[in-house]
């Protein structure tokens, strides 16, 4: 329970000062971090304003500094391992958006390690599905300048993956699909920034048997729109489709677009791949590493729906990990596949070759 002070004001959890610094980084505001006396102001390039990133600069009389994770490191200063941080004195805002996550933009001429405060910075970017492009300042000698701005201690972060476990069940509810006949959707609330997920339990699943399960990340492009370059919609409703035949099961819809890194930056990197780079690559010049999705919440929701041993409907070994080290024992994998294209060949093949998916891609376009 959340403790209250003497004048019955409840003080905020834990996850809800992450929550707050979310919000704040998102409307393009700084936040300040800190940890142990050291307090440092971070502002994220993604959403601030040019004359905010100006304010920023004024604010700390040009002793700011961009950090660039490692994977964005590694591509500007092939060999580079680990975040690095680049200063900013003199440097516009075009030009350090250029350099955080342009395509083709030069390497900085200067720049060190990051140190971990900063590195923690990108973390609370990732949470509020921002480009880990972070602008930094230390506060000492500034910090009546930064007084108004929300505060948060590194130490809370951890308590993020704490709260993507908390979830109630919200509504339960018929829903009839073409094809597959009646379907239930469970609509389960919580986690970080307390979002809906959704459950669609197809055919008459048997609680007492290892349960037959998809988990599918949202795909607004493959899902909703038939985008032909990935396999995502077909994965979605052939996974349906094999639960249904399998007696039942359940298929778990995350809301978690774009690999974990949010719509924005998925079409930032599909923006990239028509010029050439592959999915990761592509990712990397945005800051991210190959897949920031994360699980919990597929865990909590199967525990909720009194499921504790399935038969996982996937290629991903990623997700039988995650499912493992949550409890949840997976009994056996079913593959599941769709149409390949010319559009997306490329993408299935690198999620082979880089990204350790089990599929046999010469065979699925051999049956082209």
């Amino acid at each position: 329970m959340t403790p209250f002070d003497d004048q019955g004001f409840q003080f905020a959890s834990p996850a809800m000062q992450v929550e707050r610094a979310v919000a704040e980084l998102r409307f393009g505001r700084p936040v300040i971090l800190g940890e142990g006396a050291r307090r440092i102001a971070v502002l994220a390039l993604d959403s601030a304003a040019p004359s905010v990133y100006d304010q920023f600069a004024a604010a700390v009389e040009g002793k700011h500094s961009l950090l660039l994770t490692s994977h964005r490191a590694a591509r500007l200063l092939p060999g580079t391992y680990g975040d690095i941080s680049v200063p900013l004195d003199g440097v516009s805002f075009a030009e350090a958006s250029r350099l955080a996550y342009g395509l083709q933009a030069h390497a900085p001429a200067r720049w060190r390690a990051a140190d971990p405060l900063m590195g923690a910075s990108a973390e609370l970017a990732r949470l509020a599905l921002l480009l880990p492009a972070m602008v930094c300042a230390d506060l000492n000698g500034f910090e009546h300048r930064f007084a108004a701005c929300c505060m948060l201690d590194r130490s809370l972060l951890a308590t993020a993956v704490a709260g993507r476990q908390k979830f109630d069940i919200v509504v339960r509810t018929r829903v009839p699909l073409r094809d597959l006949g009646d379907a239930e959707f469970v609509v389960f609330r919580g986690g970080l920034a307390q979002k809906d997920q959704v459950a669609i339990v197809v055919g008459q699943p048997d609680l007492g048997a290892p349960v037959p399960i998809r988990i599918h990340s949202s795909c607004i492009t493959g899902d909703l729109c038939g985008s032909l370059k990935c396999d995502c919609g077909d994965q979605l409703r052939n996974g349906l489709a094999a639960l249904k035949e399998a007696g039942g099961g359940v298929l778990l819809y995350l809301d978690q677009e774009g690999r974990g890194t949010g719509i924005g930056a998925k079409m930032r990197a599909y923006g990239y791949q028509h010029l050439g780079l592959d999915t990761i690559d592509a990712d990397a010049e945005l800051g991210y590493g190959s897949d920031h999705r994360r699980y919990e919440a597929a865990i909590a929701m199967l525990r909720l729906l009194g499921i504790a041993d399935v038969v996982i409907f996937t290629n991903n070994p990623a997700k039988m990990a995650a499912l493992a080290d949550g409890g949840i024992a997976v009994d056996s994998r079913v593959a599941i596949t769709g149409e390949v294209t010319a559009e997306n060949a490329r993408y299935l093949r690198t999620k082979k070759a880089r990204a350790g998916h089990m599929l046999d891609i010469e065979a699925l376009l051999a049956a082209e």
